[in-house]
């Protein structure tokens, strides 16, 4: 793909289209004000982090804002998303929320990635970044206001030119009507004229059952925006960008980085590695050392010939055991009080029945589909420096080439490809730095390439952690005290306190008991952690459903009627929780299944509900097992589009399903030891269970859809192995089942 530069002007260059703007304020000063009427009452709605803004406002006050919706006289209308879109759908789900407000025609829909700035910043975290599971429901209220802007300036276009009262004007697939006369004009005709009027002051936004759109998806799913290009090839991802210029070709790069943390390079053979053709340059950089060749032939060749000689590090003797005893170590030293209801401890002491289980579960990697890749074109004369990249986080992007390059955030321009996944690990800017660094030292356009093994031994994983819990039952087998201690790496990097993120899922659990004690201690080790799809929810609902059952089994209960009785003020948890039980036929007596079992899950994240019933078969000796299908329900709110929840509850299962079964990151002689997916393997397609979900539209507000599937996972699936084999299994991955 040949980039040429781009201007972030060009999005709002002059011309006949309607456009809007959202202009944030850090300060919360200006405010929008909405009404929407349902079930005929009309509720008032402010969002006082931004107002909406024309494009004749931008202009005749100078100012920039984040462009948020454009309608061309094609009749094309196009949302501007400061979201990264990686796979989940947040282009088509975005669009679906302005269409919907709009009475937009979906096959006039388009979507494309904001440029990124300051002024493009999600209105909620000032920052633009895509992750927490928040594109909708940062953006939902922004975008509907938005549509419903253009609506409004749409049908009072076409009401001056009519002479008809805006009243009897109706709007229907990108068209507005009067059905008294009988006229029509589609969007493209009008927006020009709706250009030149100010944001109307009160906003109407339409009742969800008005919304035409809505209706059509739930008959038959909208096809997502970026299908086609997709399909076609024409998508562009990170690895596809190339970077031309009329004085200097670019230039291939690669880094290679230390085995062990800590370790610098003490020497390196650069000699040898120029002497394989088309290598042109070898330097050292911050992260070790790189090499930049004509070609891809050349940059491995002479990425083998490079023989670095690297010092010890600062932790050789870190692996998989030491690993272990330091997290044991501090799993029994003094943590930090994060939570307390009533005594624990004397309820402990006069329990009927008393149970305790520790859970250890490993470091996991990302492991996207595409490696990082970033590519750099710095020009000093012209103070300006082009960054194209996968990325999810373009404010980090701008904060990481602005400290290299010394340029001032206005003078970095990120442009943002398709993702080949995320999952976190591009929240990270380390790629970008490196790309930005090799540019630099070069003084020409450079494509920087990660091969899987960089990727799998350079990532910022998720944490390893151990949760030792005690739990108290009564003599009618009620539950009565629970005290969890968490072992975990601060991903937040907090050298003191509780880190929220580590004992999220635990200490807001939804299960109602009545002495509750809650400790985190923090575990220090070289390992670079971050963000990994559902953050702390993924370690800590394993612990806490896996016991929740073993609390079930000591009381004699069933594992679904025991977690229901503990969720009388939760009727939210417990109607996915009776949903994905029915579905999945719980209870009923499995004709021909000997050796299999059914086991239950559930966890609220993002704002999400989500349950699981995984349904496992044994092998002889009960040695092997296979899962054979996987019960979703999910209660999200309100539905923006089910087909995407589906997709996205079906991949975060099979997501989650890879890392309970497979997925560990070993460490050995300080470093981590996998160079390949055959050191960390991953979930097969011919592995792949049968997913079914169920979406429950409850009518409450928005919740995050991208990571919510992820946490039941592994602990449904822990429960099945022991409704099917009698073994409890405490420690991840599931490769065997230990007796």
């Amino acid at each position: 793909m040949k980039e040429e530069i781009k201007k972030k002007k060009t999005k709002t260059a002059p011309g006949p289209a309607l456009t809007i703007a959202f202009l944030v304020s850090p300060e919360k000063v200006v405010e929008q004000k909405a009404s929407v009427e349902q079930d005929g009452r009309e509720e008032q709605l402010t969002m006082s982090s931004f107002r909406l803004v024309t494009l004749k406002e931008m202009q005749e006050t100078g100012i920039s804002a984040d462009i948020c919706l454009r309608i061309t006289p094609d009749g094309t209308v196009t949302v501007y998303a400061g979201k990264s879109e990686m796979g989940q759908g947040v282009f088509t789900g975005l669009a679906m929320i302005v269409a919907g407000e709009l009475d937009a025609d979906w096959a006039k829909m388009r979507c494309e990635v904001s440029f990124a700035g300051l002024e493009f910043k999600d209105p909620v975290w000032q920052s633009q970044t895509t992750g927490g599971s928040t594109s909708v429901r940062h953006m939902a209220l922004p975008l509907r206001l938005a549509g419903a802007a253009a609506r409004q300036m749409l049908v009072k276009a076409a009401s001056n030119l009519w002479g008809a009262p805006e009243k009897e004007c109706i709007t229907e697939k990108g068209r507005v009507l009067h059905p008294g006369s009988g006229r029509q004009l589609g969007y493209g005709r009008l927006c020009g004229a709706a250009s030149g009027l100010k944001i109307p002051k009160k906003l109407k936004l339409r009742d969800k059952n008005e919304s035409k759109l809505g209706q059509w998806e739930k008959q038959k799913p909208l096809p997502p925006l970026d299908t086609a290009a997709k399909a076609s090839g024409k998508a562009i991802f990170g690895t596809d960008v190339f970077v031309f210029s009329e004085e200097k070709n670019m230039l291939l790069a690669a880094v290679e980085r230390s085995p062990a943390y800590g370790a610098r390079p003490v020497s390196f053979n650069g000699g040898e590695a120029l002497k394989v053709p088309g290598v042109r340059d070898v330097f050292p950089v911050s992260s070790g050392v790189a090499i930049c060749a004509d070609t891809i032939w050349a940059l491995l060749e002479g990425r083998k010939a490079l023989k670095i000689d690297w010092s010890p590090g600062t932790h050789p003797g870190l692996d998989q055991r030491s690993l272990e005893a330091l997290f044991l170590e501090r799993l029994d030293a003094k943590g930090v009080r994060t939570a307390v209801r009533g005594n624990a401890a004397s309820a402990l002491e006069r329990a009927a029945k008393k149970i305790a289980a520790t859970y250890f579960l490993p470091y996991l990697a990302h492991a996207p589909l595409e490696p990082m890749c970033c590519a750099a074109r710095l020009q000093e004369k012209e103070k300006r420096c082009d960054i194209w990249t996968s990325t999810q986080n373009q404010s980090a992007v701008i904060e990481a080439a602005s400290g290299v390059t010394g340029l001032g955030p206005e003078r970095i321009f990120v442009h943002t490809t398709f993702l080949g996944g995320g999952f976190g690990r591009r929240l990270e800017a380390d790629y970008a730095r490196e790309a930005v660094e090799i540019a630099k030292k070069t003084g020409r356009p450079v494509k920087l390439f990660w091969t899987r093994t960089d990727d799998l031994r350079n990532d910022f994983y998720r944490p390893g952690s151990v949760s030792k819990i005690e739990g108290a039952l009564d003599g009618e087998g009620r539950l009565t005290a629970w005290a969890h201690k968490i072992a975990v790496p601060s991903v937040l990097g907090y050298k003191s306190g509780t880190d929220p993120l580590a004992v999220e899922g635990v200490v807001d659990m939804d299960y109602e008991v009545p002495n509750l004690l809650v400790d985190f201690s923090r575990v220090d080790t070289p390992i670079p952690v971050g963000f990994w799809r559902s953050v702390g929810h993924s370690h800590n609902a394993f612990a806490v459903e896996c016991f929740i059952d073993e609390l079930a089994h000591a009381a004699g209960a069933d594992p679904l009627e025991f977690r229901l009785g503990l969720l009388e003020r939760h009727p939210r948890t417990a109607n996915v929780l009776r949903v994905a039980a029915e579905k999945a036929g719980w209870g009923k007596k499995r004709k021909g299944k000997k050796g299999s079992g059914m086991g239950i899950a559930q966890h609220f994240s993002f704002g999400s509900y989500v349950a699981m019933v995984a349904e496992v078969s044994a092998g002889k000796g009960k040695e092997t097992f296979a899962v054979q299908k996987i019960v979703c329900a999910v209660d999200c709110g309100q539905a923006v589009s089910r087909a995407l929840i589906e997709a996205q509850i079906t991949g975060g299962a099979l997501f989650g399903l890879s890392a309970a079964l497979k997925e560990e990151v070993v460490f050995a002689h300080g470093g981590v030891k996998a160079a390949g997916f055959r050191d960390y393997p991953i979930l097969r397609m011919s592995e792949s269970p049968e997913v079914e979900v169920h979406v429950m539209e409850s009518g409450e507000a928005s919740g995050g859809i991208g990571e919510v599937a992820v946490p039941p996972v592994a602990p449904a699936v822990a429960n099945a192995l022991f409704n099917a084999t009698g073994r409890r299994v405490r420690r991840l991955p599931l490769r065997a089942i230990s007796p």
